[in-house]
C-alpha cells in the first residue's frame, strides 16, 4: 500500500480524446516527507509516517519538534501512517511526490466530510415526511413514532433520529486518477471527494 497526503483544492472539469466532459476534483498532493518510520521489530508493523503542508515552529509541542528534528525537516501541519510500504529504499526525511501515482489509477480517498450541524430526519437520514393533507400542521418534516408503548417502554439503541451529521471520515473507494500535472504536484481524480476546500486528505493505492 503507497499514498500521498494532500489538499483537496477545489472541482473543475476536462475532456477527453473523443471530446467527453469528465467532472474532476483537483488535490494538491505534495511533495510529502517521511518523519517517521515504523518496524515490525520495534512497533509491531511496517509502516511509514508522512507529513504534509508547513506549520509554525511556535505553533508545533516540543514531542513533535523532535520528530520534525530527528527527520531534518521543518515542521508539518498533516500527519498519516501508511501500513505495509515498501520500507527498502525509504529513508527518514526523505521526500515523496506525485510520481508513485500514474494516470489511470485506481484509488481510495480519505477525509472529513463536510460538517452540516444540526439536522433533522429528513436531510440526515433521507425521511419522507408527513401527509401534507389529510388535517396535518406541523408534522410534515416530523419522524413520527420512535418508539412502541408499554413494550418495551424504550426506544431502541440505533434508532434514525435528528442529530449532527458529517465531520466524519469517510472513505470512497476506486476513483480513477485522469491527469497528473507533475510540475505543480497536482492530481485530478474523476468525481468528488470528501470534505471541504482546502480540506486534508489521505490517497491510498493499494
Amino acid at each position: 500500500m503507497i499514498g500521498l497526503l494532500g489538499k483537496k483544492t477545489g472541482m473543475t472539469r476536462i475532456f477527453d480524446e473523443s471530446g467527453n466532459v469528465i467532472p474532476v476534483t483537483i488535490v494538491e498532493a505534495g511533495p510529502c516527507f517521511v518523519t517517521q518510520i515504523k518496524t515490525k521489530e520495534k512497533d509491531g508493523y511496517n509502516a511509514i509516517q508522512l507529513g504534509f503542508g508547513d506549520k509554525k515552529i511556535k505553533s508545533t509541542n516540543k514531542p513533535l519538534l523532535g520528530l520534525f528534528e530527528k527527520a531534518g525537516i521543518s515542521p508539518k501541519r498533516f500527519l498519516a501512517e501508511f501500513k505495509d510500504f515498501d520500507l527498502k529504499d525509504i529513508k527518514l526525511g526523505q521526500m515523496i511526490s506525485v510520481d508513485i501515482f500514474s494516470e489511470g489509477d485506481k484509488i481510495t480517498v480519505q477525509g472529513i466530510s463536510k460538517g452540516k450541524g444540526f439536522q433533522g430526519v429528513v436531510k440526515r437520514h433521507g425521511f419522507g415526511g408527513g401527509p401534507v393533507t389529510h388535517g396535518q400542521s406541523d408534522r410534515l418534516r416530523a419522524p413520527g413514532s420512535i418508539g412502541a408503548s408499554s413494550f418495551p417502554s424504550r426506544v431502541f439503541k440505533g434508532q434514525r433520529m435528528a442529530g449532527r451529521m458529517g465531520g466524519v471520515k469517510v472513505s470512497v473507494r476506486n476513483l480513477k486518477i485522469v491527469k497528473i500535472d507533475k510540475d505543480q504536484n497536482l492530481i485530478f481524480i474523476k468525481g468528488a471527494i470528501p470534505g471541504h476546500i482546502n480540506g486534508y486528505v489521505k490517497l491510498i493505492k493499494k
